[in-house]
């Protein structure tokens, strides 16, 4: 029956659903409802009055618990990285610092015991008892009977007894709250665990007060307890889940803490321009940029790379290993390191490939990889380069943009023997290559193919075209197909030839 103090109130009307912030209002309603019931039949001796008010307070409790998980799943929502959150105002809080849990809804009605909780009805999983200290007698409601696995043909359990069922570490707990409410009048409000008869072990919540005689003293102590077994399972699946998902958490920004730091440590030191091959007509104005993965939150084997070699010549080499992470970062670092040693003893851009292509098929973990190895010569202007599966350079001469045609040769660690076909090209003054990895021409709103971003890549002319040097060329890649939201990292490299 609706409390007299909210019989002439207005029905309010339900927010919209959909929000957090919505579930915890009307949670907060409900729980005041309830709440003022509760505090009508306080006064209220009559053992059914009594034993209704119990239910009320395991509403509040349950009510409470659902608010405070309420509470933590709108702190999650707006931070997903933060630590476990405590528990609200009013969370009701056991002895030895165990919380409750938001417990499962059922139909009212619905039939079960209390050894199968989940689809049983509240009172299948609520029991009392009434223990009469002046004749040493006790009580117990048939449901109680069920919850420890005892007949009714067998009997209540005595204050004496009781300890009998009760977990050794928990007897200490379940003694002291029965001394202070026989001694101090003190209620109850606490859990302890019982192995039952048929070795089940059963978590009970025990709520309960002295009932006092004529006199004042306290004639008899009464009690409700409820089977909660399920719920501190359900408490530590919830902990257990969060632990593992925060040491995942960890594990991943520890791992890309490492893979930057690695990647950081092999690409490039310089930033901005870097001219290579001295001062002249053939001289190289180079920048390069990498940008990462608007989807994965670790790094890839991307990487580009340009040093100038013992003969005068340089090396200009762009390249993607697949996979994400330390893994990735740490072989293409292997990859780049034998790239650079092969290069300064002299090898060619064709039979270099096949030499990585080899390393890569007997690492210890193999990987799929596409590069792109270019030498080139100030004295003569020429560039000889080959690829193994990679998109070929752009090249940028008169205000107008073209691929150039690419020699044989396929992904690095595909095959067994490849072999890497070499083609050369003269460079004249002014002439500008852009060398990038495929992740750059792909992504939202981008075709499969990367056809899309190469046009806007070429659509760049004019402004390469006047550009002061190769970091502002850079600069107008990054601002062409930077926000692309693209799956994978990309990196781009612009070489320009002379002053």
């Amino acid at each position: 029956m609706p409390s007299h103090l909210f019989a002439d109130r207005p029905a309010p009307q339900p927010p919209e659903r959909g929000s957090v912030d919505d579930l915890i209002t009307r949670a907060r309603s409900l729980r005041g409802d309830v709440d003022a019931v509760r505090r009508d039949s306080m006064d209220d001796d009559d053992p059914q009055r009594r034993w209704q008010r119990a239910l009320y307070d395991l509403a509040v409790h349950q009510l409470d618990d659902l608010g405070a998980h309420l509470d933590q799943l709108r702190e999650d929502v707006t931070d997903g990285d933060a630590e476990p959150h405590g528990r609200t105002g009013g969370e009701p809080a056991y002895e030895d610092g165990r919380h409750s849990a938001y417990p499962t809804h059922r139909a009212a009605g619905s039939t079960g015991t209390a050894d199968a909780p989940r689809t049983g009805s509240l009172l299948s999983r609520v029991g009392s008892a009434e223990w009469n200290l002046l004749t040493d007698e006790a009580s117990w409601s048939e449901e109680l009977h069920q919850i420890f696995g005892r007949t009714v043909e067998s009997g209540p359990m005595t204050l004496d007894e009781l300890p009998a069922v009760v977990f050794a570490e928990d007897q200490g707990r379940l003694q002291a709250m029965v001394t202070d409410c026989l001694v101090d009048g003190k209620p109850i409000d606490g859990e302890f665990r019982i192995v039952r008869a048929d070795g089940r072990v059963r978590t009970l919540h025990m709520m309960g007060e002295p009932v006092l005689d004529g006199d004042g003293c306290t004639a008899s102590m009464w009690a409700v307890l409820r089977d909660v077994s399920e719920l501190r399972r359900s408490e530590r699946a919830v902990r257990e889940t969060r632990d593992t998902l925060q040491r995942s958490q960890h594990v991943e920004r520890t791992e890309r803490r490492l893979a930057v730091e690695l990647q950081e440590a092999v690409l490039p030191p310089w930033r901005g321009s870097l001219r290579l091959t001295g001062s002249g007509p053939w001289s190289l104005d180079l920048a390069g940029h990498f940008l990462p993965s608007h989807t994965s939150a670790l790094i890839g084997g991307d990487w580009y790379d340009a040093i100038e070699l013992p003969d005068g010549d340089a090396l200009l080499t762009v390249g993607d290993l697949t996979g994400h992470g330390v893994a990735a970062t740490s072989a293409m670092a292997m990859l780049l390191g034998a790239l650079r040693g092969m290069a300064v003893a002299g090898i060619r851009p064709g039979a270099l490939m096949g030499h990585l292509n080899q390393l890569l098929e007997t690492s210890a973990q193999p990987a799929l990889g596409s590069a792109l190895c270019c030498r080139y010569t100030p004295a003569t202007g020429t560039l000889s380069w080959a690829q193994a599966g990679h998109p070929a350079p752009l090249l940028f001469r008169d205000g107008a943009g073209r691929a150039m045609g690419r020699p044989d040769g396929v992904l690095l660690g595909a095959t067994t023997g490849a072999v890497y076909e070499q083609a050369e090209v003269t460079l004249l003054p002014g002439d500008l290559l852009v060398l990038h990895t495929d992740g750059l021409t792909r992504g939202a709103g981008l075709d499969a193919s990367g056809t899309e971003g190469m046009r806007r890549l070429l659509s760049l002319a004019p402004r390469f075209a006047g550009a002061r040097d190769a970091q502002e060329c850079v600069r107008a890649v990054v601002e062409e197909l930077g926000e692309i939201e693209r799956e994978d990292d990309a990196c781009v490299m612009v070489a320009r030839v002379g002053a």
